[in-house]
């Protein structure tokens, strides 16, 4: 079990999202397989000091659809900053760079974010 650590003071959220996607697939690691989850633990510390531009958590807009007629919601990222933290936007973010298949939510499972 390798643990890596990430200071998330002053980074761009997407920036540092693609890092932790990259180590959460194992692709950093030689005996990198597809088809497996790596070996691995993130942690990430300071979300609460990612660098979002003010204009960002204004326009920045994410939206989830439940499927029923008039069933979209959406939520600004300073609303979503408000309600769960700074740790949300980031971890939304490393989410979507994941593969998307049955692995996913295992990798979620390797990452933990701290404020």
């Amino acid at each position: 079990m390798k643990e890596y650590k990430f200071d998330a003071r002053g980074e761009k959220i997407g920036r540092l999202a693609s890092k932790i996607a990259t180590v959460l697939m194992g692709k950093d690691n030689p005996n990198y397989a597809p088809n497996k989850v790596a070996d691995v633990k993130v942690l990430v510390e300071n979300a609460s000091q990612l660098d979002i531009s003010e204009k960002k958590k204004d326009e920045k807009i994410y939206d989830r659809y439940s499927g029923y007629p008039g069933g979209r919601k959406e939520i600004s990222l300073r609303r979503l900053i408000e309600k769960k933290g700074y740790g949300e936007p980031l971890r939304n973010a490393v989410y979507g760079m994941l593969p998307k298949n049955k692995l996913r939510d295992l990798m979620m499972k390797n990452l933990t974010i701290n404020e």
